[in-house]
């Protein structure tokens, strides 16, 4: 099996370096990665001009080919899949991306854009996310397990895995959950406020984030607040309508 990580936060990660460690124990691995902070990109992509693809050497993680590109974590898949790799890998791993991608950010993330690209590709996909890199070491004591689960299932060809891993050391994870519905609210609520400006002519607008503490019960986020692991598919309806009519 060949695995393509990918990413939003850039090829300096330690949340791309981390998976593309656990990965490792599951074939052969390469990582291709924006060179910058990608988040919030959803599924963008370059239409035109020129994208500058490095090799990096010395990468932390022995025995994994890397690169990274001046472009958005889609442009990370597509490079990949036609231009990097000599065939098609058989995954794509995009993550670990350093916050949450629940609720309504599922719908702007970069790291869930990516994976959705790899489905574009009609490559199965699964991304993860966690709370902040602090919490890496729950990542490496449950994700083996998680993705050794998600390899063992089927998925329609519109269907990627969304995993997230709650602020919590490895002994704090009350479990895994599966069966659970995406918040309709935002986890991130953005709120915009107004600075003062020298310039008469202009307004400076601050964006200030608050965090959903009262989730629907069974969502993504009410598990997520309650320290569980949530691990499950999340369906693309106009991939899988185009997928069908065809």
């Amino acid at each position: 099996m060949h695995i393509l990580v990918v990413n939003d936060d850039g090829i300096s990660s330690e949340g791309i370096a981390c998976l593309a460690r656990i990965a490792k124990d599951f074939g052969d691995v390469t990582v291709v990665a924006p060179a910058s902070q990608c988040s919030g990109m959803s599924q963008h992509m370059t239409v035109h001009g020129k994208l500058e693809l490095c090799r990096i050497k010395d990468y932390p993680v022995s025995g994994v080919k890397a690169y990274s590109i001046t472009g958005t974590p889609a442009d990370c898949v597509r490079a990949g899949v036609d231009f990097v790799l000599d065939k098609r890998p058989d995954y794509i791993f995009s993550g670990i991306n350093d916050g949450f991608n629940i609720g309504k950010e599922i719908l702007y993330s970069g790291t869930v854009g990516a994976a959705q690209e790899g489905l574009a590709n009609g490559i199965p996909a699964a991304a993860f996310s966690i709370k902040g890199f602090e919490y890496l070491s729950a990542a490496g004591e449950y994700l083996p397990g998680i993705i050794k689960d998600i390899l063992s299932k089927e998925t329609e060809p519109w269907e990627f895995w969304n995993v997230n891993i709650p602020g919590a050391l490895p002994s704090e994870i009350k479990g895994i959950v599966n069966d659970f519905s995406p918040s309709a609210k935002p986890y991130y609520k953005a709120g915009y406020f107004s600075l003062p400006s020298e310039d008469a002519d202009k307004e400076i607008v601050e964006i200030r984030y608050q965090y959903c503490d009262e989730p629907e019960e069974g969502s993504d986020i009410y598990y997520i607040l309650n320290k569980y692991i949530t691990s499950g598919k999340i369906g693309n309806n106009v991939l899988r309508m185009a997928l069908e009519r065809n």
